[in-house]
Formats: structure tokens, sequence, C-alpha cells
């Protein structure tokens, strides 16, 4: 049986070994999904995976998450990206990853320039507030796409869609996102 993710925090807190494999028993599946989703390789996941374990337990005790699946899922997101620019510098044409990334530069500014750090945390609070305006179907497809980086035609069977759908549904989103940015004065 699961442990409820507070349990699991305090057994982190606590330095108890059995922090580990509690995590990944609940979270394991969902953190393989999204190392997967970007690197397209089992063993490259499993081991962003495990270094995702690692990571959690080295920022607890010192930061104690009110919600362990998005710290978890973001830690994991982090590493895997850290590990494709890593392994093929960003190469173009090898995975989505590039092509889900070629998506949304024209519409995200750079965070690079650290002048723009402050713009970055509005952006943010931006895309935050952009997202949850979205009715769930089209902020489903957009954090599928965006977030977890999953296939159109895995996008497509999950909910029902043919993926000529999908993609037109992406395209629609990513102009309202970039409408919606201007407004904002962040593009």
């Amino acid at each position: 049986m699961d442990l409820e993710d507070s349990k699991i925090v305090d057994l982190y807190w606590q330095r108890s070994e059995e922090a580990i494999p509690e995590t990944a028993v609940k979270f394991g599946g969902y953190c393989r999904t999204i190392a997967y989703n970007i690197l397209s390789d089992e063993q490259d996941a499993e081991e962003c995976v495990n270094e995702t374990w690692f990571r959690a337990w080295n920022s607890m005790p010192t930061h104690r998450p009110s919600l362990l699946a998005p710290f978890l899922g973001k830690l994991t997101r982090w590493i895997s990206l850290t590990r494709l620019r890593e392994r093929n510098a960003l190469r173009r044409g090898g995975g989505k990853t590039p092509l889900v990334l070629d998506e949304l530069a024209e519409v995200i500014p750079d965070d690079t320039d650290p002048e723009k750090q402050v713009e970055l945390k509005e952006l943010r609070a931006a895309l935050r507030k952009f997202v949850g305006d979205l009715d769930d179907t089209e902020a489903r497809v957009f954090l599928a796409r965006c977030w977890y980086m999953t296939g159109v035609k895995e996008i497509a069977e999950k909910i029902g869609m043919t993926p000529g759908n999908v993609s037109t549904m992406l395209h629609r989103t990513r102009r309202k996102l970039q409408k919606y940015l201007k407004e904002e004065g962040l593009c």
C-alpha cells in the first residue's frame, strides 16, 4: 500500500533508508515516463530517475516540498533535459525533444540574459495563468506536449482525438500563448 506523500517526506526528514524505495514505488512510473519522453532511451531514463531519488535525498531535509509529485517531476525533467543537452547538445532531428523546444522557441523569450531574470519570474506566473484559463482538454494536451514532451500520436490516443486534431489544437494554443504573452508585454 502506498504511503501518503507527507509520510514519505517525513521519511526523508528522518533520513530513513525507506524513503527512496517508498518514493520509487509511488512515483517511479511517473518519473520514468517524464525521463523517457525527453530522452527516448530506457537506460538514460532509468539513470535520471535514480538521480532524481539522489537529488530528493540531498535536498531534504533542507527543503520540505508540500506536493511531492510536482517536486519529483520537476527534478526528473531538469535532470533529463540536462542529460539530453550533455548527450547530444540538442542535435536537430534526434528525437522529439528538440522539436517540442523548437515549437515553443518562437513564443517563449530567451532566459539566458541575467537582466531578464525578473521577466522570467513574470513569465512563469503568466504561463500558470494561461494554462489555468484553458479548457480542461486544451490544458491537458498542451501540458502533455510541452511539459511531459509526449508525442502527438500518444496524446491523441490518450484523449480520443486524431493526431491531426491534436496538432491543430497545439498550433492554436501556441498562437493563443504568443498573443497572450504579447498582451502581457512578455514577448
